[in-house]
């Protein structure tokens, strides 16, 4: 199917997401958009899919105009969307998962899981996904469960397959395997869109690019095009896409985590059994898929979650926090840039000048008597504004205005600012742009350079590799193997599928 999209508009109050879009996806290509995060690749996406209705603008399905009150309509009409966040029901079986919706019944209008457990086998079978039929969602590794999304879309018969930043959770390995799925499919005849913001993938597997910018198209490449031209057209300048370091020169032990073990919010057990070690002057990174206690471990060592055995222990330059309150934890010169920065980085309704100072208003130089040093902290944030390049008309614009990646910015300025032995940066670069990314890789580097201790956890492979000295990676809870930074991909991606060092 060949699928047209022409001046599609989408305003969102005064935010104009997506500004006359024209795109065009042959049938049996593989189309890959491509932009920063917040460019308006997914809301176009969503009024594809009919999850948004467009103010302008019109979609074509081999040249008809098709119009989508919903989602219904879309699929009726042979569009199918695997969403980044997974729409399956954990305690369903595939079949159940896939049948929902658009459930068989048989001649007595009885339920008839047959046929569906008949469909998922004929599609598993015809594109070799190895997909049982009955086995429960919950105890599929995330990338079979994400065959299931597209066998549910492909069950629905559809002929052109949206499919969301797909990489996001699965290894290396899985995304090979993903690959090769979405080959299949377009030599099918499947349309696919692949919407995306990681360059070494897109240029793997698209036959076409198109480039979107502030909600514009800026330009179409071919795979064949430069790395860094493609970076360039995401970003509107040029970016360096390589991480610049000297050899690392470890000190003392600045963070020592032995037996650790923490229980997740369902009380199950997420770190198990835990040991390492961060030293001065290296960046140690946490490697592995999203949802294998990495979370829980971070917060255990800020004291946000209390440790689960008695015989683990955290210390942090030879003192045992264990138990220890955040503000604690912090004071010993702990910094710390949380996954998720605004639930747990930034108060949006705050000032920026006053989210630089959330963990140190208690303190010289915030602190004057029983209040604030207003005029001092409006000049020290000036300063951080300039230093790390924040763009904002002022430093007293509410942080919840920022972009992504100014927001971030904000959260690091806040912690290197502070005198800190050690830091904690968790997914520092997750929804940042590319020209944000080169910025944050930076200070980072410095200050392992510095002789601080940092602990890196980052599912982006790409990002663990080209910052870590060394590589820990963890798989439900355990860490399967310590390595050295020159570990190849292959290896890496092998131990986040549970493969021992």
């Amino acid at each position: 199917m060949r699928l047209e999209l022409k001046g599609i508009t989408k305003r969102f109050g005064a935010l104009v997401a997506n500004d006359s879009i024209d795109l065009v996806v042959e049938s049996g290509e593989i189309h890959s958009l491509l932009g920063e995060n917040g460019a308006g690749k997914s809301t176009l996406m969503n009024v594809l899919y009919g999850l948004y209705q467009a103010d302008e603008g019109q979609i074509l399905l081999d040249g008809k105009v098709a119009k989508f009150s919903g989602p219904g309509d879309a699929m009726a009409a042979g569009i199918g969307m695997v969403h980044q966040h997974f729409m399956l029901i954990p305690v369903f079986t595939v079949a159940e998962n896939v049948a929902l919706g658009h459930e068989p019944t048989n001649k007595l209008g009885v339920l008839d899981l047959d046929a569906a457990r008949a469909l998922v086998k004929k599609i598993s079978d015809r594109f070799g996904f190895d997909v049982d039929p009955d086995a429960l969602v919950e105890d599929l590794p995330v990338g079979v469960q994400q065959r299931v999304e597209i066998i549910k879309s492909l069950a629905r018969d559809a002929k052109v397959l949206v499919l969301d930043e797909p990489t996001a959770v699965l290894t290396p390995q899985e995304t090979d395997e993903l690959m090769e799925i979405m080959r299949g499919l377009a030599k099918s005849g499947t349309s696919i869109v692949f919407i995306t913001h990681k360059l070494r993938e897109v240029k793997a597997v698209a036959d076409k690019i198109t480039v979107i910018r502030q909600g514009r198209v800026v330009g179409e490449a071919k795979p064949s095009a430069e790395t860094k031209e493609l970076a360039s057209m995401m970003v509107g300048r040029d970016v360096g896409l390589t991480v610049e370091k000297k050899s690392a020169a470890p000190g003392k032990v600045v963070l020592n985590v032995q037996d650790l073990s923490v229980l997740d919010d369902r009380e199950q057990r997420a770190v198990d059994h835990v040991s390492f070690e961060v030293r001065a002057g290296e960046i140690l990174a946490i490697a592995g898929v999203q949802g294998n206690g990495q979370t829980e471990l971070a917060e255990a060592i800020l004291g946000l979650r209390g440790l689960h055995s008695s015989a683990g222990d955290i210390s942090i330059s030879g003192s045992s926090v264990r138990g220890k309150s955040v503000r604690t934890i912090l004071e010993k010169g702990v910094g710390y840039v949380p996954e998720d920065r605004q639930k747990n980085g930034l108060i949006s309704e705050f000032s920026i000048a006053e989210n630089l100072m959330l963990n140190g208003s208690f303190t010289k130089p915030f602190a004057k008597g029983l209040g604030i040093a207003f005029a001092t902290r409006n000049k020290i944030a000036d300063e951080l504004v300039k230093e790390f390049d924040v763009r904002t008309t002022s430093a007293q614009s509410a942080a919840g205005k920022l972009s992504g990646g100014n927001q971030q910015k904000v959260v690091l300025a806040r912690e290197l600012s502070r005198e800190v032995e050690l830091l904690v940066v968790s997914q520092p670069t997750r929804g940042v742009d590319v020209g944000s990314v080169e910025f944050i890789h930076e200070r980072l580097v410095e200050e392992r350079n510095s002789g601080k201790a940092v602990l890196l956890i980052s599912t982006e492979l790409d990002e663990v590799m080209a910052l870590a000295d060394r590589i820990a990676v963890m798989y439900r809870g355990k860490i399967v193997g310590i390595v050295d930074a020159n570990t190849d991909r292959a290896k890496l991606g092998q131990m986040m599928a549970g493969v021992a060092a």
